[in-house]
C-alpha cells in the first residue's frame, strides 16, 4: 500500500503561484504512475494531471500552459507547480498514486489532501 502526503497548499493571490508536494512511501517510488486531482466546494473531484514512471505527462486544457507536474525518484517526490493561479484554482488538492496509459490515468490511492486558495 502506498502511502501519499501532500504539502504546500496556502493562499494566493491572483496570478501568483504555488509548489504542492507528494511524498510516497511504502512502494518503489521510480515505478510509481502518480497523479493530482483537485475537489472545489460543491463540484466533483476532478483529474488536474499525472506522471507516469518514466516521466511522460499528461494535463487537463485548462491547466496546460500553468501547471507543471515533475518528480525528484532520489526524494520519493512528485511536485505540482502552479502559475497565473486564478480564483477558480481554489480547491482542496490530492495526489495520488495508480495505472497510467497516454492521458488515461486509473487512482488506486490517495492522499489527505490539501487546500488552495486563490484570493482575487
Amino acid at each position: 500500500q502506498v502511502q501519499l502526503v501532500e504539502s504546500g497548499g496556502g493562499l494566493v493571490q491572483f496570478g501568483g503561484s504555488l509548489r504542492l508536494s507528494c511524498l510516497a512511501s511504502g512502494s518503489s517510488f521510480e515505478n510509481l504512475a502518480l497523479g493530482w486531482y483537485r475537489q472545489a466546494p460543491g463540484k466533483q473531484r476532478e483529474w488536474i494531471g499525472h506522471i507516469g514512471w518514466g516521466g511522460d505527462t499528461a494535463y487537463l486544457g485548462s491547466v496546460k500552459g500553468r501547471f507543471t507536474i515533475s518528480r525528484d525518484n532520489a526524494k520519493n517526490t512528485m511536485y505540482l507547480d502552479m502559475n497565473s493561479l486564478q480564483p477558480e484554482d481554489t480547491a482542496v488538492y490530492y495526489c495520488s498514486q495508480g495505472f497510467s496509459k497516454g492521458r488515461l490515468f486509473r487512482p488506486d490511492s490517495w492522499g489527505q489532501g490539501t487546500q488552495v486558495t486563490v484570493s482575487s
